[in-house]
């Protein structure tokens, strides 16, 4: 069985972590806040106090902090991982960032393997084995870390060379964060026209104008709600995406942006 570390034990990577685990891969996990490894103990994981320790024990090591720094933060200088991840490894970035990010890492790393595999689903879908995990890079690497994906992912896609499962995590937010501000309005001009915001719920949930975020504002988890958590990283997402496409006149920017205003956030700052 391939040798696993993972670094980023949140909301989302603790889940995904315990599936690899539950699938029978040797796993070792490192911490930056060692609370988050407590829900491991009794586990089969081993537990390193070093980034360099961790580097050294695993075949396939894989990342899921917020951003650009955080991979820097972990990876890098003499006492991060990769000074010890052993030539013919495989580094995955399960991060949402800039696909250059991962990009550099290759190039600055030429004797190991990367592979960008964003996730789309959350905790919840984490527990379940239901992330959508859309994978970027070399089809030998993938086919490497297919039975590791495959424990905490349905479905799990190939989408191209490195950097294109970045391209598409961002492509899925920025709809998303496009959709909740469609969704908020669609509502207000519900009750505007008299008409109940939970029928209208409803029928959108069973028809053509279906979306996640419908379903959220409809339930009453309106922008106000979302912003503190989901916001910030939203506005990221739309930044990158931003900076690396041309969207001049894009509707789909436009939209994204008429969201992030309403929460009070810009992808600016």
């Amino acid at each position: 069985m391939t040798r696993v570390g993972f670094i980023g034990l949140g909301s989302q990577g603790a889940p995904m972590a315990r599936r690899i685990i539950e699938a029978g891969h040797p796993v070792t996990l490192w911490a930056r806040r060692p609370e988050t490894l407590e829900p491991f103990e009794g586990t089969a994981a081993s537990v390193v106090e070093t980034r360099t320790e961790l580097g050294a024990s695993c075949d396939v090591l894989c990342v899921c902090v917020v951003d650009t720094a955080g991979i820097d933060e972990v990876l890098s200088g003499p006492e991060g991982a990769l000074a010890t991840l052993a030539p013919g490894s495989v580094l995955v970035i399960h991060s949402t960032v800039d696909p250059a990010t991962c990009i550099r890492l290759q190039t600055e790393n030429p004797s190991i393997q990367v592979l960008d595999a964003p996730v789309s689903g959350g905790g919840a879908k984490a527990a379940v084995g239901e992330l959508v995990v859309m994978v970027g890079g070399p089809s030998e690497a993938y086919e490497r870390c297919r039975p590791v994906f495959e424990s905490y992912a349905d479905p799990l896609v190939h989408v191209g060379e490195l950097g294109r499962g970045q391209a598409a995590k961002l492509l899925n937010n920025v709809v998303f964060t496009a959709q909740l501000a469609l969704a908020e309005e669609t509502f207000e001009l519900a009750r505007q026209g008299g008409l109940d915001p939970s029928a209208v719920a409803t029928i959108l949930a069973a028809s053509s104008g279906r979306s996640y975020a419908a379903e959220l504002v409809g339930a009453g988890l309106g922008l106000d709600a979302i912003a503190p958590t989901a916001g910030p990283l939203l506005a990221k997402d739309v930044a990158i995406l931003a900076a690396t496409l041309d969207l001049a006149g894009s509707t789909l920017l436009a939209t994204a942006d008429a969201a992030l205003d309403r929460m009070r956030l810009s992808r600016l700052t």
